[in-house]
């Protein structure tokens, strides 16, 4: 076993073209709502939901607002329960964006643009100067008494290339007709075009329907990029083909039901990955089936447990399906006057068929200090059986557990307006048998330094 290690811009605009992606930026907070002078939605309302005693985004948290918030596109609940896809995260997590009332539509759009130097240690590490990028907004408006909402995300994250970025121990998809191995993919230029419909059926409940490509189905815990414990970290986790890798999936459609503080849906969607065309819209697909249970028990916690068959997810390995299970956990409190705490733990498993089963856990946190400081750890436990591509290698299909510790800090400041500038950097070490030191030495660090501009 290796000894973990930890040590310790040009900023990209978001029309240029020397960027490449951080996988991680795609993932900004879910929009918040807008505060329409009179909300559409007052008559199928639930009251707000409880606040937290001391509560440094009272101005931001839906769960503050009672009247003047835009309520959940699938239920009757704060907005800021609603995350990627139709994911649920704590009705205390932040929201920001740039809202205004369009007639009848209540309209929110946040962004973001990231530059980023990384450098991964070791025999197969090497360095990259790369940006990512996002644009989301989103809509919604009466319909009778039901609510019809609409989704969109896009990046320029293709701008980095086929073969993405250096991340050491990544794995998952392909470039050029080559296994991705120890680089990390660039997402898609269209992450979501998506479209709900819910329908109040009784006091706090609803029923509704999501279609989106692309879109993400009902499988695993809110995406990395929109966790509010992982939004920081520009490294996208080694944990992503375990947890949220479905978060861009070109054909999906879901149904479900809202019962108060929980959630019960399942999905049809497309379960090939997308291809190396990064700029395209493939062709949908419903192939694949998922469903989850997501249950908030209070303001500050949001738990979920998923499970999908995923047919020929992988490009090189068409004629293998997989059977996919998660369970998570994410806790978002002010735990202090001017500090917030958030922390996702996660649980995954993959199961191949025909083939054997493999496991990842995930546990990360970040604590907020004043809307401007922000000290952000990850640990990551991975089955990894991808990193000897070749056949005639004697480790070719060998599996390993990884573990990964990061850790960094972002400091925040105002560029005035919505605008805000981030500065950062985070550490990574490694533990894993030594049977892998001949390919990634005894002991790698990696680090990344970055600067993001968002506005919102």
């Amino acid at each position: 076993m290796n000894l973990l290690r930890l040590c310790s811009l040009g900023l990209f605009v978001a029309t240029s073209a020397v960027a490449q992606t951080d996988e991680h930026a795609h993932h900004h907070m879910p929009a918040p709502a807008p505060k329409p002078a009179a909300d559409p939605h007052a008559a199928h309302k639930m009251p707000a939901q409880p606040a937290p005693a001391v509560d440094e985004h009272a101005g931001h948290d839906m769960s503050q607002m009672s009247a003047h918030v835009m309520q959940g596109f699938l239920g009757a609940y704060p907005m800021t329960r609603e995350a990627s896809g139709t994911s649920w995260q704590p009705d205390t997590t932040p929201h920001d964006g740039v809202h205004a009332q369009l007639g009848n539509w209540s309209a929110m759009a946040h962004g973001f643009v990231t530059a980023i130097y990384d450098q991964q240690g070791g025999p197969r590490g090497g360095g990259k100067v790369f940006s990512t990028s996002m644009l989301m907004g989103m809509a919604s408006r009466p319909v009778g008494d039901a609510t019809w909402g609409v989704r969109t995300m896009v990046s320029l994250d293709p701008v980095m290339g086929k073969r993405g970025y250096p991340l050491l121990f990544q794995t998952g998809e392909a470039a050029n007709g080559q296994p991705l191995v120890d680089r990390q993919h660039p997402h898609d230029a269209f992450m979501e075009l998506a479209t709900t419909l819910s329908q109040p059926i009784g006091e706090g409940r609803s029923v509704f329907v999501y279609a989106g490509l692309p879109g993400e189905p009902a499988l695993g815990p809110t995406t990395y990029m929109h966790r509010l414990s992982g939004l920081a970290n520009p490294e996208t986790p080694l944990a992503h083909h375990w947890l949220d890798s479905t978060h861009v999936t070109f054909g999906v459609v879901t149904a479900g039901v809202v019962l108060g503080t929980w959630k019960l849906e399942a999905s049809g969607f497309k379960g090939r990955e997308p291809d190396e065309k990064r700029w395209n819209i493939e062709s949908p697909k419903l192939d694949s089936w998922s469903a989850r249970v997501s249950w908030n028990p209070d303001p500050r916690w949001s738990l979920q447990v998923s499970y999908g068959e995923l047919t020929s997810p992988e490009q090189l390995e068409a004629e293998i399906d997989q059977h996919r299970f998660t369970a998570s956990a994410s806790y978002t409190a002010e735990i202090a006057p001017e500090v917030k705490l958030a922390t996702t733990l996660a649980y995954g498993r993959n199961q191949k068929q025909p083939g054997g089963s493999t496991d990842a856990v995930l546990l990360e946190s970040a604590a907020i200090f004043a809307d401007r400081h922000t000290v952000f750890a990850r640990y990551e436990n991975v089955d990894k059986d991808e990193l000897f591509p070749l056949h005639s290698d004697p480790l070719h299909d060998r599996g390993f557990r990884v573990n990964k510790l990061s850790v960094g800090y972002q400091f925040t400041t105002s560029l005035g307006g919505p605008f805000k500038l981030d500065l950062g950097g985070v550490v990574s070490g490694y533990a894993y048998p030594g049977t892998l030191d001949r390919a990634y030495g005894s002991s790698p660090v990696s680090g990344m330094v970055f600067g993001r501009i968002r506005f919102g």
